[in-house]
């Protein structure tokens, strides 16, 4: 077991009090993180805000060179980093892999994003300019699910756009970015980015530090409510990207066989815990007992187990809370009798946070399993009969994150995705998130950006500087 200690204005530092991080696969402990207060806040939020007296003067070039000393970091040490990550979240080696590569990709591609000023008037009369100024000192909160994707999602652009952070990673899976923020804190100037871990206690202190700008965060939407709250005291700005239950519509065209296990990993990746995941899957009833089978059967194939062993394609739930969630929505189906194509009965082993593949057959739109969430590896699957009767389903939830149309028909999924009530809508694919596009919730699935343009501005302010010619002065 190896003790992990805080980034705190460039130096790894601990305070001598410590929280135990578990593998969700062994249910053995595999680490130790610092347990940070208020002191070792204010420290780190202090170093911060020093730091950005110098940061917010430096170029564009000399910001993304850093960023880009962020992503070689990362990709140098990826086998190091991979491992350590699936021994405290519990995905298998390969899906650890692509988040950790899919970190120093997204890190690489956002340093080359530029504010540029946008002129607004330039003629006889005056010349009028927009600029970009970075909003100060940034506190980041990180979810357990995709820790270090997350956690540069929020590092990067707070960096390419003049600003400095305080990260707080999940008390659940705060090992490996500690080792990411040993291996950068030599990159980075110091103060510029700080990481401390504590239990939850510490986000309410981050949201309502007094020292803080800007609060970025990624989680459920009840505690996004929370946020806004705590935010609310000195009118922070605050980027919340919330719960999703996002819909997957399939039309009768599709092809039941190449798109069955496409269907099964836009619902299953990381054992369903993510948040643009498709958690309702809509599919006409010309093909349902034809795909349905496909599904299952693929599911069938696929080995639920410990994330480090070969083959393994669904590892366990990240943590007990969520774990026991997960087997009570399972539990109220059963007790509801809708019926199960495959899974619902938990591991006899009793070791280890594993839910078996759990595939619901047509079960009712207001049920549990259907109307909440599920972020385990638990798909609902759904007929419908008409176009119309499945855009007003799929739209009626208060969520709006992502969703998917599976057709060959592309321009009737574009026409259907246009009416969606969601950020991102995939025509014949899934989860797939690009750099330079933003990312973001409509309804409660939260507000502001991440990714692109879009999300980098959400680091600054507008500032417009007017210039009057010829005036007499």
């Amino acid at each position: 077991m190896t003790d992990y200690k805080n980034l705190i204005d460039g130096k790894m530092v601990d305070n001598g009090q410590w929280l135990e991080v578990l593998n969700p696969a062994t249910e053995q402990v595999v680490g130790r993180v610092p347990s940070c207060g208020k002191e070792e806040l204010d420290s780190a939020v202090a170093a911060a805000r020093r730091a950005f007296t110098q940061w917010k003067k430096t170029t564009a070039e000399e910001r993304q060179q850093v960023v880009q000393g962020i992503a070689a970091a990362i990709k140098e040490n990826a086998d190091e980093l991979y491992r350590l990550l699936t021994s405290e979240q519990g995905k298998p080696h390969a899906q650890a892999q692509q988040e950790i590569y899919g970190a120093a990709g997204l890190a690489a591609a956002q340093s080359t994003l530029t504010l540029d000023d946008m002129i607004n008037q330039d003629d006889d009369t005056r010349l009028s300019r927009t600029r970009r100024v970075p909003v100060g000192v940034v506190g980041g909160i990180v979810p357990w699910n995709f820790p270090i994707m997350m956690a540069i999602q929020k590092i990067v652009p707070a960096l390419v756009a003049g600003c400095t952070i305080v990260l707080k990673p999940s008390p659940f899976t705060p090992l490996t970015t500690l080792r990411v923020a040993e291996l950068i804190k030599d990159v980075v100037p110091a103060g510029t980015v700080n990481i401390i871990t504590g239990e939850d206690t510490l986000g309410p202190l981050i949201t309502e530090h007094p020292d803080i700008d800007k609060i970025t965060f990624t989680g459920s939407t009840a505690t996004g409510k929370k946020i806004m709250e705590g935010a609310s005291g000195d009118l922070k700005r605050i980027t919340l990207e919330l719960g999703g239950n996002d819909a997957s519509i399939v039309l009768p065209d599709a092809d039941v066989q190449k798109v069955a296990e496409q269907l099964f990993w836009s619902s299953f990746s990381n054992a369903g815990q993510v948040c643009i995941a498709a958690k309702r899957i809509y599919i006409h009833e010309d093909i349902y007992d034809d795909l349905s089978k496909a599904i299952a059967d693929y599911a069938k194939t696929v080995v639920v187990g410990d994330g480090s062993q070969q083959g393994t394609g669904v590892g366990p739930i990240q943590n007990k809370k969520q774990y026991e969630r997960v087997l009570d929505l399972i539990q109220d189906a059963k007790d509801n009798g809708y019926k199960f194509l495959t899974g619902g009965d938990k591991d006899p082993s009793g070791t280890g946070y594993y839910v078996p593949i759990t595939i619901l057959d047509n079960p009712p739109e207001d049920a549990r399993i259907v109307a909440e969430e599920q972020f385990g590896p638990v798909m609902p699957l759904m007929k419908f009969a008409s176009v119309d009767e499945v855009i007003e389903r799929a739209n009626n939830s208060e969520y709006g994150l992502a969703g998917a149309v599976w057709t060959k028909d592309t321009d009737k999924g574009v026409e259907i995705a246009e009416q969606l009530e969601t950020g991102t809508v995939w025509i014949n694919e899934f989860m797939q998130l690009s750099p330079f596009a933003p990312f973001g919730g409509h309804k409660q699935s939260g507000f502001g950006a991440e990714y692109g343009i879009d999300g980098l501005k959400e680091f600054t302010y507008p500032q417009v500087i007017t210039v009057k010619r010829d005036a007499a002065v």
